[in-house]
């Protein structure tokens, strides 16, 4: 069952590389969606895809690329939206 995901990640997590490593986790994964620096110096992420993809990838986003740090991630659903057919980045 598909499913959509929206994700803000707290922490040291701009200007070192974590939209590249989002992208390239939900992209193996096989997730729909993007990743986007905030204003507020948080990530925010909206997935979609099958729920065991997006429990992997809120794992990843705990982790965190090595050069970040992440303090917490939060998560809340979010509505599925068809214009997603793969996974970028925003600028």
């Amino acid at each position: 069952m598909r499913s959509a995901r929206l994700y803000r990640v707290v922490g040291m997590v701009q200007g070192v590389g974590f939209r590249w490593y989002v992208e390239r986790v939900a992209t193996q994964l096989g997730l729909a969606g993007y990743v986007k620096n905030l204003y507020d110096g948080s990530v925010e992420v909206y997935a979609v895809g099958e729920d065991n993809s997006l429990q992997q990838l809120r794992d990843w986003l705990e982790r965190g690329p090595r050069a970040g740090r992440v303090i917490r991630v939060e998560e809340s659903p979010a509505q599925v939206r068809p214009l997603y057919k793969s996974f970028h980045i925003e600028f």
